[in-house]
């Protein structure tokens, strides 16, 4: 006989455990079971205000991160969506545990996705956080023997630069990235991380950015040139 869905009023009470919906060989659990962040609130803590409203668990925000990585969602506002539907259906992927890797219960709200990059170009950038929880997973690996340590590659992509392509300086022109104007962060962390001697035979640019120290003038096959960055990828050799 045809089954057919009930209409009636459903249950006012549940019995549910979050846990019993993780299948044992789900990765989320394989790194829930290696995954240490007791360090992390300690080393933040001189970024917080000792007054005012308590904020979001920086840990949450670590592992929903963590779970944007491992299912490649990179926006922040679908990554927020993803873990508060994780339980409304079945994603391809294994999605639906996402809030149990979170720590967060059924009736626990999921930050909004603003106060991820408040914190990301905030305390977690001061903070060197998320610097901390790389270099972490790296020594991890390496004990574990995933990783050797002796050797890498780096391979790169330019990504067009926020800087005016016709606002440009000549190469050899002097910016003073300490006036009132040009003293940014970003300008403050790209001259931190200048060589103390430069190499005098380096071949002067053609152009510089007024506004971005870190920009290069570029140009790729079949494209105008323009104002780039370059983004690495870094691979370790395996021991």
């Amino acid at each position: 006989m045809m089954g057919r869905l009930s209409g009636d009023q459903g249950t006012f009470f549940y019995g549910f455990d979050l846990d019993e919906q993780v299948p044992s060989d789900h990765v989320l659990r394989r790194i829930d079971a290696v995954l240490d962040l007791g360090w992390l609130r300690t080393e933040l803590r001189p970024h917080y205000s000792h007054t005012g409203r308590p904020s979001v668990d920086p840990e949450l925000m670590v592992r929903m991160l963590l779970v944007g990585y491992c299912f490649a969602i990179r926006s922040e506002r679908r990554l927020c969506d993803e873990v508060h539907l994780n339980l409304a259906y079945c994603q391809p992927f294994g999605m639906g545990q996402s809030r149990w890797f979170c720590r967060l219960g059924l009736e626990d709200r999921v930050p909004d996705h603003s106060t991820f990059s408040l914190n990301r170009h905030g305390r977690f950038r001061d903070s060197g956080l998320l610097r901390s929880v790389f270099e972490d997973v790296v020594r991890r690996c390496m004990r574990a023997g995933l990783v050797g340590g002796e050797g890498f590659a780096i391979d790169a992509s330019v990504l067009e630069a926020e800087a005016s392509r016709y606002q440009g300086l000549p190469g050899d022109e002097t910016i003073d990235w300490t006036g009132p104007n040009l003293d940014t962060r970003a300008a403050r962390e790209y001259l931190a991380a200048l060589d103390p001697e430069p190499d005098r035979h380096r071949k002067r640019p053609k152009q510089i950015s007024p506004s971005d120290p870190c920009a290069a003038w570029t140009a790729k096959a079949d494209k105008r040139a323009q104002f780039g960055c370059r983004k690495s990828f870094c691979a370790g050799k395996r021991g």
